[in-house]
């Protein structure tokens, strides 16, 4: 389990959010919002996940719960938008962050795992932790990195 190339990705996402910029999404697609919203709480779930792994508890990681747009709503609607989303965002993530790096040996416990992003990532197996971190950073992020950036008004220069 990396987790400086965890921290990377986020950094590189939460500047993505702090340009801002967002256009709205066409149709059927998750506003920058609404993707902050799924990310903070996939956060949360995964650090559920991670805390299990550390204590030794058996743990089932479902990713399903955060994505339905009800939910990633009523969470956008409570932080009362961007900024606050991207606050939490950077509080979820930062804690998962500081919980990997102590996960050592023991990311490579198995945890029934369920991962589902369209066609880009489907997972119904038991993975290795760390694996299932490993995918979150080599794909899911970058996934909604790449929404972000599809959502911008004026393209963003790097």
């Amino acid at each position: 389990m990396d987790a400086a190339a965890l921290r990377r990705a986020y950094d590189e996402l939460l500047a993505e959010v702090d340009a801002g910029g967002f256009g709205s999404p066409p149709e059927g697609e998750l506003s920058a919002e609404q993707i902050v919203a799924h990310l903070a709480a996939n956060d949360e779930l995964m650090s559920e996940a991670t805390e299990a792994v550390l204590a030794g508890s058996p743990f089932a990681y479902y990713d399903l719960d955060a994505v339905h747009r009800p939910q990633l709503d009523a969470l956008v609607s409570e932080c009362g938008g961007l900024d606050a989303l991207a606050a939490l965002l950077r509080a979820t993530s930062l804690k998962l962050c500081a919980l990997a790096e102590r996960l050592g040996p023991a990311a490579e416990t198995p945890v029934e795992t369920v991962l589902r992003e369209g066609f880009d990532l489907d997972v119904d197996d038991s993975l290795p932790w760390g694996r299932a971190l490993d995918l979150h950073i080599r794909v899911h992020l970058p996934l909604h990195l790449t929404q972000l950036r599809a959502l911008r008004r004026q393209p963003h220069l790097a």
